[in-house]
């Protein structure tokens, strides 16, 4: 009897489980988002939305999703402020017609809304951020796009020590969830080339107070210095180092979420000792097919914007989804798509190779200096 009762109850939670995969008949797909739209950190929650919506704009002008749906993205402030995140996930979540998370923006943001998406099915797509406790098999619902910032530290770091022989790094990081993952990051890779950290400076995030890290950093002499901040933050420091007898030469290395574009424009575009790791290719690059598909779409709805990595990205995040989507056979649902998004083919961004591992779909860092008026890819031999 025991054994029976056992059997009606897996018998039962697999209807339950069945009948609740709720199949998303709305015409319009709504993608929910918070992002910082005010605040030091505006500027990358608008070129993540002119990136995205550039794309999807298209989609449904075209028609191209099946039985002519509609996608739209919907997006609440959050000044990149972790308690407001929780405020405006709880609101996206009493939305009855949300279909996913998307594109939030920030390691500590997100890190606090992590409870929150483990509790609920919903998918939660290509956060802005490659902290290393999203890369984990074990949460389902979470897909990444971008490389983590491991793998960005790790490139600028194999770079500098194996073509320029430098030995002596510093790191200047944001007093955040963020600022750790660079600085333990930048360690765990000095300590694979038998390199140790000769110094390091913390800031308190969403200011610009950099006296007491500049202080440190300096007093240790680097040769190069990791910088995990924000644009205004890394700008200051490195507008007040140029000044400075001891770090004038130290060569400053920006990982992508300090925002080139914004740096450069902050610094007067003097920029020079200064490498930037991305996770994109050059927004530039006529040569890649997708590149020219994404230049043609901002022309086309976004004339006045400029372009750049963080719109790039968006937009090759907002292509990857639409083709999740029309790769589904049936109903669209939470888990179908989930399924689709695994599986993308390699080739599907035309141009830029994805590749499914280390939980994410993207695995290339691209290393760029600024000259004469543009974003130069640093190769091999430089």
């Amino acid at each position: 009897m025991k054994k029976i009762l056992i059997s009606i109850f897996i018998i039962f939670a697999f209807l339950i489980y069945f009948f609740n995969e709720q199949k998303y008949y709305n015409n319009n797909i709504v993608l929910g988002a918070s992002l910082p739209k005010t605040g030091i950190m505006k500027d990358w929650g608008h070129n993540v939305e002119i990136g995205t919506n550039a794309y999807f704009k298209y989609v449904n002008e075209k028609g191209i999703l099946p039985n002519n749906k509609k996608i739209s993205l919907i997006s609440l402030d959050d000044k990149y402020e972790p308690n407001l995140t929780i405020e405006n996930t709880n609101k996206l979540l009493e939305r009855k017609d949300l279909f996913a998370f998307y594109g939030y923006v920030g390691t500590p943001t997100v890190k606090k809304i992590l409870p929150i998406i483990e509790n609920n099915s919903i998918p939660f797509i290509a956060p802005f951020t490659g902290a290393s406790f999203l890369r984990d098999k074990n949460k389902q619902n979470i897909v990444n796009f971008r490389a983590s910032y491991y793998e960005e530290i790790d490139k600028i770091i194999e770079y500098l020590n194996t073509k320029k022989k430098i030995k002596k790094f510093a790191v200047f990081y944001q007093n955040d969830d963020y600022g750790e993952e660079g600085f333990v990051s930048t360690i765990k890779s000095l300590r694979s080339r038998d390199l140790a950290l000769n110094g390091e400076g913390m800031y308190k995030r969403n200011t610009l107070s950099i006296k007491h890290a500049f202080s440190e950093i300096r007093d240790s002499k680097p040769e190069a210095i990791i910088m995990v901040g924000a644009y205004q933050a890394n700008a200051l420091f490195i507008k007040k180092a140029k000044m400075d007898p001891v770090l004038k030469d130290s060569i400053f290395c920006i990982i992508s979420f300090g925002d080139a574009s914004a740096i450069v424009k902050e610094l007067n575009y003097e920029t020079q000792n200064i490498i930037f790791s991305q996770v994109v290719p050059s927004f530039d690059n006529y040569r890649i097919e997708i590149i020219r598909e994404y230049k043609y779409m901002m022309r086309r709805y976004y004339p006045k914007e400029s372009l750049g990595f963080i719109s790039l990205e968006a937009f090759l995040v907002a292509k990857s989804v639409v083709e999740s989507i029309k790769n589904i056979k049936g109903p669209l649902s939470k888990n179908a798509f989930l399924k689709e998004w695994n599986r993308l083919p390699k080739e599907i961004l035309r141009g830029i190779k994805l590749e499914h591992k280390k939980d994410q779909l993207s695995n290339k860092v691209y290393l760029f200096k600024y000259e004469e008026s543009t974003f130069k890819e640093i190769n091999k031999d430089d």
